[in-house]
């Protein structure tokens, strides 16, 4: 949740910058477009705290209980733990006990922690 506040707070900033401030679209799009394989984003927090995320994408190739096994692009393999009430967007996918393997996912976690958002894409290879 606070990822997606975060991603839009910079968004809005950057909207209203306009032009000076503003990160091309290319280079977002370079960074965490599709051929995005993972990433790490640390964040400082309002609080003060600094705040380590994973981003990882890639197809589901097991899932056991709340573990899920992603083969990402470039073929390692990342086991990601994910949070039973994660919010799985689109909405249309419902819920993470509806998410399945061959789906193709962006996971979205704290360092250490259980996934808080799962992104479908679609079905993979």
């Amino acid at each position: 949740m606070l990822l997606a506040a975060a991603l839009l707070a910079v968004n809005v900033f950057f909207w209203l910058a306009q032009g000076g401030f503003a990160i091309p679209q290319s280079l977002v799009n370079e960074f965490f477009g599709n051929r995005m394989v993972r990433a790490e984003v640390v964040l400082k927090a309002a609080d003060g705290s600094i705040q380590d995320w994973r981003i990882d994408r890639g197809v589901i190739t097991s899932i056991s209980g709340t573990t899920f096994t992603l083969r990402e692009r470039d073929g390692t393999l990342a086991t990601v733990q994910v949070d039973p009430r994660a919010r799985v967007v689109p909405v249309t996918f419902g819920s993470v006990a509806q998410l399945h393997r061959r789906q193709r996912v962006v996971v979205y976690h704290r360092a250490n922690l259980p996934a808080e958002i799962v992104q479908v894409e679609g079905l993979g290879r």
